[in-house]
Formats: C-alpha cells, structure tokens, sequence
C-alpha cells in the first residue's frame, strides 16, 4: 500500500528574483513582474491593508504602480495604466524565460507559486535521467505551459494539453524563449478527457503526469467540465497511461473546495497500490513587506 498522506503542509516560492509579491491587504495585491508593478484583486486577501508604518516595517507604497486591474460589480473588470506598457514582456526563473502579458480576466500567463513544483518535479526528471532513464511527462489543463517548460528542461518529453488554442500557443513561445523550440514537447487543443482516452487506445503510456484542472471550464468543442463531478473520472483514467514504473503524479487545485487532505485521499485511492509516498499542503508566496504568506492554491503529490 501506498505510505499514508503526510500532514498538509504549506510550501513557499521563495526563489524568485524577477518577481515579488510587494504587499496585500482589503482584497488586492501589489506584485512586481520584472520591471512592472501591477495591483490585482484576491478574494483570499481579507485583512487590512496598512498605508503607515508598522511595527518598524517600510512605509507601504500602494501608490506606486504601472498597471491597476479594477474589478467590475457586473463581473470581469479592465485594466487601468498610468504609462504605456509593452504589450508583453519576460521574466525568468533560474534558467526559464515566460512571456508576461496582462490580459483582461486579471491574469499575466503566470502563476509563480508553481515555481516550488517546478523545482520539486524537475530534480525527479534530472535524477531519472542521469540514471539513464528516459522520462514522458504528460501535462493536462497545461495552460501557458510553465510546467512543460521546467519538464523539458530537465529533460523529459512533454505533451502538453489545453483546450484553449491561444494557451497552447503561448506555450510554444514559452518553450522558444527558454531555449527549447525544438525540444520533443507535443502540443495539442483538445478536451483533455477525450485526449486521454485517445491515448489510452493508442496505447500510448506516460512515466508522469502534471494536472491543473479548473473549478469549471469548456472543452475544445464546448463540453462542460465541473470539477466535483468530472475529476474522478479522469483520474481513473489517468491511472491507465501511466507507464509500469511511474515516477510522480502531480495535482494542482485552486479552488476553495477542495482540501489538500481531499487531494491526497484521491491520490492514495488512485496510486494506493503502487507504493510510494503522498504529500499535499498548500502553496503559497511570501508577502515581502510584513513576512506573511499569501495562500495561493493546493497541491497533492504521489512519487515514486
């Protein structure tokens, strides 16, 4: 049997020089993507933001910023710049380079508390491959392909899944701006459940697999996917790609539905015979002004 969850555990994406998570209160955080400071709205930042000084921290500089998301009562928002911004920019993570775009859901194409993941999943590839081991990663819901970069570069090929044509896009230029135009990744528009089951026919296996899936979302030709009702069944399905000797299985969750102790009792239900150890906790990014940590989302590991 698989070796019990470890207790939740919150791990922090301290590593980063081009980015920072500046300072957040009463709802918004203030962010430096390389040489921008934008301020986007949270739903998790319920304390207070401070203007003064505190307790001998700096004074906040909430006035300082290039782009400003207003979120709308009627839903979405827009942004607000004081300066004309490129229209994208990049920033890097050790050897990784992304392509940053602010685009008009609040989102820049990068989530950087999924550097600790990156970090965690690409020594198992490196240390795979330097025992000699060819490593196929598959990655669902891969959205601007962060995670398929960090594979490829230690490594592993990579296919990488999204039913957005415009993610997968901005995928390849990720993979182009990191070096790696012509490492062996597959890109693909599709359903990721119905990519699964294609590949489970074709007999195609995979030695890990990455998933990020959404609270809700539409397929490539506009099936609904709900989380609570469709997780499971892909899992299951997930289960049969995987190759005879799996290296790690991988599930992010940003939704305040599930728990990381609901994550890990998937995967020891999924996993629970092929031995190996489980782990789940949040992720979450340190707060540069006050030493706090914003919770950003919740991981569960099974590896080998």
């Amino acid at each position: 049997m698989s070796a019990p969850a470890h207790r939740p555990a919150l791990i922090v994406a301290d590593r980063w020089r081009d980015y920072q998570l500046l300072d957040c209160g009463d709802g918004m955080k203030q962010e430096r993507w390389g040489p921008y400071t934008l301020v986007r709205p949270d739903p998790q930042i319920i304390w207070p933001r401070h203007a003064g000084d505190q307790e001998g921290r700096p004074p906040a500089k909430w006035e300082e910023w290039d782009g400003f998301y207003h979120r709308s009562e009627q839903g979405g928002g827009k942004w607000e710049f004081r300066r004309e911004l490129p229209d994208h920019w990049q920033i890097r993570y050790g050897a990784l380079t992304f392509k940053i775009h602010p685009t008009s859901f609040k989102h820049t194409g990068l989530f950087p508390e999924q550097a600790v993941n990156w970090d965690w999943f690409s020594a198992k590839i490196a240390a795979a491959r330097t025992a000699g081991r060819e490593v196929s990663v598959l990655n669902l819901f891969g959205y601007t392909g962060a995670a398929t970069v960090a594979a490829a570069a230690a490594g592993a090929s990579v296919c990488h899944v999204d039913a957005a044509e415009g993610m997968v896009k901005w995928c390849r230029e990720n993979a182009a701006l990191s070096g790696l135009a012509a490492a062996p990744i597959r890109y693909i528009t599709d359903d990721c459940l119905k990519f699964v089951r294609r590949e489970i026919k074709r007999g195609r296996r995979y030695d890990a697999i990455i998933m990020d899936p959404p609270t809700y979302g539409r397929g490539s030709t506009g099936e609904m996917w709900r989380l609570e009702d469709h997780l499971w069944e892909l899992l299951a399905e997930c289960r049969e790609l995987l190759s005879e000797q799996p290296l790690f299985f991988l599930i992010n969750a940003y939704t305040a539905r599930l728990s990381p102790t609901v994550v890990a009792n998937l995967l020891a239900e999924l996993l629970g015979g092929r031995g190996g150890a489980i782990t789940a906790g949040e992720v979450g990014l340190p707060v540069q002004r006050d030493g706090k940590v914003l919770p950003c989302g919740i991981y569960g590991r099974w590896e080998a």
